[in-house]
């Protein structure tokens, strides 16, 4: 292929992929009977499968890359992200996931020494107060422990991104995770077995498509696009997440665009916009 049309060509379907797990997983848990727990396993072990295979095609161990503490936060941010999708819109899921692993990120940096000053804090308070409009008590307000859950995910995805900085090749390290955070998600679904679990096939497919293609495959075109985008153009790309979740919601799930959701929206990615930019 063109690699003038591989690098738009990656970038948009991995983003799409992000977006689709948005999708499908409220899709799942509005529109099926399948419960948050049982789409949490089944979502992590259809990925689990599918990177294993692309791994073994590689010539390589499965289990080589990734590490337990990456794991256990990918199972928190994928468990998280189950039980808050209950609740939320697509689009609202989306923004407080995106809003929640950039604040992690830049948290860390300035616990790190990093100094953030002129546009950047700019663009970080703006980007804080689209946050705080979008929680505030009102008809329009997302449930409360639903937007803390999703805030939670977000964190442990920020967390996992920092820990992957050191982790070698991405895709041995995704694989790697996603197989080590099976005993957790085995755990969860045994624990869930014995209370509230049900699944149904529609909900199963889902949980497997999010799983398999909109995670495993997402990850490896992501992965595949990343080496050919500067780290600015790459951070800035993924801005349009919550913006296809949001449009994905309200074609496909027919989910409304309050206005509320659209002032928080412009001023999250915005502010996170700001704060990525970098003079050439």
């Amino acid at each position: 292929m063109n690699s003038t049309l591989r690098v738009p060509l990656l970038t948009t379907l991995a983003m799409l992929a992000f977006a689709g797990n948005s999708l499908f997983c409220r899709l799942a848990l509005r529109d099926t009977e399948i419960d948050a727990a049982s789409f949490t396993a089944i979502r992590l072990a259809s990925g689990a499968l599918v990177l294993a295979a692309l791994l073994m095609l590689r010539g390589k161990r499965p289990t080589a890359g990734g590490s337990w503490p990456m794991a256990a936060m990918l199972f928190a941010y994928a468990v998280c992200f189950s039980f808050a999708y209950r609740d939320l819109t697509a689009a609202t899921g989306a923004l407080l996931l995106f809003g929640a692993v950039q604040f992690t990120m830049t948290g860390y940096g300035l616990w790190t020494g990093e100094r953030i000053r002129g546009l950047k804090l700019v663009g970080l308070l703006v980007a804080l107060a689209g946050l705080v409009w979008l929680l505030l008590p009102g008809l329009a307000a997302p449930p409360l422990l639903a937007a803390a859950l999703m805030l939670v995910a977000g964190a442990a995805w920020g967390v996992y991104s920092l820990l992957g900085k050191a982790a070698g090749d991405p895709t041995a390290a995704t694989g790697g995770n996603f197989l080590r955070s099976l005993p957790f998600a085995a755990a969860l679904a045994l624990t869930a077995g014995t209370t509230t679990a049900t699944v149904d096939h529609t909900g199963a497919l889902y949980a497997v498509l999010s799983g398999a293609v909109t995670s495993g495959l997402g990850y490896v075109l992501w992965y595949a696009a990343l080496p050919m985008l500067r780290a600015t153009s790459a951070a800035t790309v993924q801005l349009s997440v919550p913006a296809i979740a949001a449009l994905g919601g309200a074609v496909l799930l027919a989910e409304p665009v309050t206005t509320r959701l659209l002032v928080a929206s412009v001023a999250v990615l915005g502010g996170i916009a700001l704060t990525i930019y970098r003079k050439n």
